[in-house]
């Protein structure tokens, strides 16, 4: 590993700005961490904004009114090969962001300004997928907390960007990796293991985010004698995958984690792994203390079209036929929008929120009803959506004021095609591809909706001529930001779903969205694209 501090940054000021010594922060208490984002607009230390993963601001500087004044005050170009796909963290006026190739960089947020730089040295061979890239920082104390491609979890001195500690996951030679921006709970930090392309047997676990030692760790594949094994037919749970590489919530009150599964592997040759093959393609809830699994919905029961559940799950207290409910929410890649009750795991709706093919609802009993013909073989079969699916892992909103979840959504539809595939150690394992239909066939297209949770009824939406793998931000001002595949920032009305404004950013935001905090008494929106990050406030 080598650390180079300091560096000039690659950094262009585009507003007048004073350049200001940066003061040694603070140590991050873990009440900041849980109180999530304040109204002063001071701080955003959590992947989601808070433990519930909103991604929604308090903020109201920028308006419906007044966005289309937003200006660029500085832009920081990383130097380094690949995309964005974090989220940036702020506090006393210092970007906290991580990178692809597991570089990461303290940024002073009034200028631009590099403070200093981290990058690892990666080991030759990795088998990560899918991109070399991370999804940002946890933070607690003085230490940032960072997880690595070759399957490490480190920890940096947030004031020096020095390693700590370094914790081995597990041997990245084998497929192993991991992308997940850490959550930190209590004294404890919550990473997952990628690489389920490579027949690796995923999991989540806890480290201690002083010593770096594991507390826990929960298989996403049951083990002989545990509940759920007998779901993997013979000895096909040691290659199934089921990886976890998008950051979960936490519920406070409960003590419990909610993460979201990956597919199972082979991801679609079915006779490799008979059975529903649990906990893949599942949302569970574990004990945060303990790592035990206290319930479990499987969204999509041996999943043939690599329909990850690595989507990002959003917690609420709704009204819903005249009771309030706890509730998480859920929009799958499986084209299904689902509202979860969030102590039982027991589903309160589940609706198509994209066109579905593989199935005409979700039963009274939980499971999806099934339409025949959608099992991938060698001549290949047609089903929507493709294995991208009807969202990712990009990031939802939910706007508690309006009780209305937003999401990127993609209307695209593939043939399917499996064969059976021979494991070897460090390999792909994947017993299939896909190719998506011709567009004469089947356009493919994307929207942004609005969604209402209580009865998954579509608010509104905004089409895309292309699908968008953009995240979104909403603010109490009424704003929603987010990206199209052309590389255009946009700003809409969350509540109409009006264009008001848009910017070309030269680059798609990909996988990420924008976050808003305040500095020196003024809102500011940092915006991630490409290798670039640009910060902007009302002229």
């Amino acid at each position: 590993m080598m650390r180079i501090f300091p560096v000039l940054a690659v950094c262009f000021l585009l507003a007048g700005v004073t350049i200001a010594q940066q003061a040694p922060p603070a140590l991050v208490s873990i009440q900041e961490v849980a109180q999530g984002l304040p109204a002063d607009g001071s701080r955003w230390l959590t992947f989601g904004g808070n433990y519930s993963n909103h991604r929604h601001s308090p903020l109201t500087q920028i308006t419906p009114a007044n966005v289309s004044r937003l200006k660029p005050l500085w832009t920081f170009q990383t130097a380094t090969l690949g995309n964005f796909e974090t989220t940036s963290l702020v506090r006393d006026n210092v970007l906290y962001v991580t990178g692809p190739q597991n570089v990461a960089w303290a940024i002073d947020a009034r200028t631009g300004r590099q403070i200093w730089r981290y990058r690892r040295e990666l080991p030759q061979g990795l088998t990560a997928c899918c991109g070399l890239v991370n999804r940002g920082f946890g933070v607690l104390g003085d230490r940032l907390f960072m997880t690595t491609l070759d399957a490490h979890l480190i920890a940096l001195d947030i004031k020096t960007g020095s390693v700590v500690w370094d914790a081995t996951l597990e041997d990245y030679k084998t497929g192993h990796s991991s992308t997940i921006a850490p959550l930190v709970v209590k004294d404890k930090v919550i990473v997952g293991a990628a690489g389920g392309e490579y027949g690796i047997r995923a999991f989540i676990d806890a480290y201690d985010a002083q010593t770096g030692k594991r507390a826990w760790r929960f298989y996403t594949i049951p083990g002989p004698g545990e509940p759920g094994n007998n779901t993997w037919a013979g000895e096909s749970w040691k290659t199934g995958g089921a990886s976890v590489w998008v950051t979960g919530a936490y519920d406070p009150e409960q003590n419990l984690l909610m993460y979201g599964i990956g597919n199972p592997g082979p991801d679609y040759h079915s006779e490799s792994r008979k059975g529903d093959n649990l906990y893949s393609n599942a949302i569970v809830a574990l004990d945060a203390d303990t790592g035990k699994l206290k319930w479990h919905y499987q969204f999509t029961p041996h999943d043939v079209h690599d329909w990850d559940a690595t989507e990002v799950p959003i917690l609420a207290d709704l009204p819903i036929n005249g009771e309030t409910r706890k509730v998480v929410m859920f929009a799958n890649r499986n084209g299904f929008y689902y509202t979860l009750d969030r102590t039982t795991g027991k589903i309160i709706v589940a609706k198509p929120f994209v066109i579905t093919t593989w199935a005409k609802e979700i039963g009274a009993d939980g499971r999806p009803v099934l339409i025949p013909g959608h099992t991938p073989d060698e001549k290949g079969e047609v089903t929507c959506p493709d294995l991208t699916g009807g969202t990712n892992f990009w990031q939802p909103s939910f706007d508690p004021s309006t009780r209305t979840f937003f999401v990127n959504a993609r209307e695209v539809c593939m043939t399917f095609i499996s064969w059976k595939p021979t494991y070897t150690p460090g390999e792909r394992f994947t017993g299939g591809s896909g190719q998506r239909v011709k567009p004469s066939e089947s356009p493919a297209w994307g929207a942004l909706r609005a969604i209402d949770p209580a009865t998954a009824a579509l608010k509104w939406e905004f089409k895309f001529l292309s699908p968008s793998t953009s995240g979104i931000l909403t603010t109490a001002s009424g704003l929603l930001f987010s990206g199209d595949s052309d590389g255009n920032l946009l700003a809409l009305d969350s509540r109409s779903g009006k264009l008001l404004w848009r910017y070309q950013m030269g680059a798609p935001l990909h996988g990420t969205s924008p976050t808003t905090y305040i500095i020196d008494g003024r809102q500011h929106l940092l915006v991630p694209a490409g290798t670039t990050l640009t910060a902007w406030a009302i002229e």
